[in-house]
């Protein structure tokens, strides 16, 4: 028996639908992205293959939603076996790009980063079409995972895997966060210490988007100003180097080194919560 999609009837067009195809369609819209889905198990992961070989998860969602996904359209079956890939098609690009055009007259969620996120940080190109239309379309490409590919002058990843990996756990539990009850919230206060309370080590995980809000809440406290800064605009908001330096006042090139510091950190903050830290692993 293969890992195909047990396809029924869609659930109607709703937020809750709308924030999943935000999230999962921008993930499999990135280069080397596809979802799997094994035999009789609940959840369906988006995984990536890196410039090296290696395969990371950066996703999870209810194998119902895929299954609507599928359904739309919006992913193709690429092979099917025990574990079944699909990809995104491009019904699928399309309605991520009606989604994210959605989003840009009502981005309240990102404190004073919100209202430019949407539109400074996609990578637009225009194609043609048979029909001579002139088409934009998303790339959709983080800057982490364009940082992950370049090399130092050793040849050497400028940010190995599991630096990679450990901002896209953060940026993972942080678009979770944003299908909560207070998808308004103002994160910079995490970091100036306007918020109190919140994930304790010792407590054990949560689930949903209050557990993911929590869990950012921690590794922001955890990083502390300037290095939790840097995560959360590059790895969360989606920010690109030139414009985390100008925001933050650092000269020209120092974003990226701050990053792999701040990276490194957080690597380290999600080692010591082991099995604590969350969704992504």
């Amino acid at each position: 028996m293969t890992a195909t999609m047990r396809l029924e009837k869609p659930a109607a067009e709703d937020p809750a639908l709308q924030r999943e195809a935000r999230r999962i369609l921008r993930r499999m819209n990135e280069p080397g992205a596809f979802l799997a889905v094994a035999n009789d198990m609940e959840k369906a992961a988006v995984l990536r293959e890196g410039p090296d070989g290696q395969t990371s998860r950066v996703a999870v969602v209810d194998r119902s939603v895929a299954e609507i996904f599928a359904l739309k359209d919006w992913i193709g079956c690429r092979s099917r076996g025990r574990v079944t890939i699909y990809e995104i098609t491009q019904a699928g690009r399309a309605a991520l790009k009606r989604i994210l055009a959605d989003d840009e007259p009502r981005q309240p969620g990102f404190a004073e980063a919100a209202a430019p996120f949407a539109a400074q940080h996609r990578d637009w190109e225009t194609v043609s079409d048979e029909r001579a239309e002139r088409i934009r379309y998303n790339r959709a490409e983080s800057p982490l995972s364009i940082l992950g590919r370049r090399r130092d002058k050793d040849g050497k990843p400028f940010l190995p895997p599991d630096l990679v990996a450990a901002g896209e756990r953060l940026r993972e539990d942080f678009e979770v966060a944003q299908m909560g009850p207070r998808v308004a919230q103002n994160w910079d206060r995490f970091l100036t210490g306007g918020e109190r309370g919140g994930f304790q080590p010792g407590a054990g995980p949560c689930d949903g988007p209050m557990g993911a809000r929590e869990r950012v809440a921690s590794a922001l406290r955890d990083l502390g100003p300037g290095l939790g800064d840097v995560v959360l605009r590059c790895c969360c908001f989606l920010e690109g180097m030139e414009q985390v330096e100008q925001h933050l006042g650092w000269s020209a090139r120092s974003g990226k080194i701050v990053l792999r510091i701040a990276l490194q950190r957080l690597k380290r903050h999600y080692e010591q919560l082991g099995e604590r830290a969350g969704l992504i692993g």
